[in-house]
């Protein structure tokens, strides 16, 4: 199997953005992924799917972690975290006790660990949510391996 068309076939899934962070020893770590989804409502269970390979992997390990989905306006936020960052921070940090939010997102989701799974080359991290928000606004989009906008009709 062509790995590369698996991955451009796969890439006509269109999904939103998110950053998935979590604090490790005071420091705060964290990823973009757009492999995020809803899985309970009861209990209140989401899940992300994390590449093994990525730098921020081991600190999600039996660790809290937040979903930042970002907005569409965050796109130089989404490359500072897929490891093309910036001297300058494009973003601003708000604090918490789950650890570190992205502010100005359209949603943060808060999360305690509650499973992991293998995936291959990745892990599906669940986390049992413990608080959440958003707000309105256009959402960061994924497609075809490029950003992209969601039209709302």
């Amino acid at each position: 199997m062509d790995i590369r068309e698996l991955r451009n076939c796969l890439g006509r899934f269109a999904t939103g953005v998110t950053v998935v962070t979590c604090n490790d020893g005071g420091h705060c770590h964290g990823l973009t992924a757009n492999s995020f989804t809803s899985v309970s409502l009861d209990p209140p269970l989401v899940l992300v799917s994390i590449d093994r390979e990525t730098k921020a992997f081991d600190k999600l390990k039996d660790n809290r972690f937040i979903v930042n989905i970002l907005s569409a306006d965050q796109q130089e936020t989404a490359m500072h975290f897929a490891g093309k960052t910036c001297e300058e921070l494009p973003f601003e940090w708000n604090e918490t006790e789950y650890g570190h939010r992205i502010k100005g997102s359209l949603a943060y989701v808060e999360c305690e660990p509650w499973a992991e799974y293998d995936g291959g080359d990745h892990v599906l991290f669940l986390g049992k949510v413990v608080n959440f928000d958003y707000q309105d606004g256009e959402p960061l989009g994924f497609y075809s391996g490029k950003f992209s906008k969601i039209v709302q009709e």
